[in-house]
């Protein structure tokens, strides 16, 4: 019985170290005012959104809500680290419907045209995590189709690849070939903003 109390006890100070860490990390984060430890925080937010063990605290310290604000940031770093949280997030459906609750489908859409191409995988994955019949019409909007049909002509195997699963887990072949005919005689890859990197 003492032993059962034991790891019991050893569980509940586990997670209560963690929690405290995360608070600490988001602490920093709001107080401090250099560039560079906001994107080291950042980013260590968005590696542990990764791990399930964590997501409670994470929706508790309200981190979606930082990653959506870091979506609307100049500095790409920031962006790219909280599209990556948000991404690490949304699989979990307690932290999809807190970004959806945030307004989270237009901020990740907005980022599909980024220069930077980790911050556009995320954004397309993200908004798959996303998808719930209720949400589907909005993410299947023609203006994301016709990204998805333009990032599928991309130079980029692996933008390429992801906008083709896109296309094919998310959108019925009714509102791809509606897409593909409002595109038919402009989807030439030239003029296309593609990420550089």
């Amino acid at each position: 019985m003492l032993k059962s109390f034991a790891m019991r006890r050893s569980g509940s100070s586990e997670s209560s170290d963690r929690f405290e860490y995360l608070q600490t990390l988001v602490t920093e984060f709001q107080d401090t005012d250099s560039d560079e430890a906001k994107e080291q925080v950042l980013a260590n937010l968005a590696n542990f959104a990764y791990d399930p063990k964590n997501l409670e605290f994470l929706r508790q310290l309200q981190v979606p809500d930082l990653f959506l604000d870091m979506l609307t940031e100049e500095q790409e770093n920031l962006v790219e680290f909280g599209m990556g949280g948000l991404c690490n997030l949304s699989a979990d459906p307690d932290c999809r419907d807190a970004i959806l609750q945030s307004g989270g489908i237009e901020l990740i859409t907005s980022r599909l045209s980024s220069p930077r191409e980790e911050t556009v995988l995320s954004a397309i994955t993200t908004l798959m995590n996303l998808v719930t019949p209720a949400t589907r019409p909005r993410i299947t909007d023609p203006s994301i189709l016709h990204c998805m049909l333009r990032f599928s002509l991309s130079e980029s195997p692996r933008l390429r690849n992801l906008s083709a699963v896109f296309l094919q887990d998310v959108c019925s072949e009714e509102q791809l070939d509606r897409a593909r005919s409002q595109m038919a005689g402009r989807h030439s890859a030239v003029g296309i903003p593609l990420p550089r990197d």
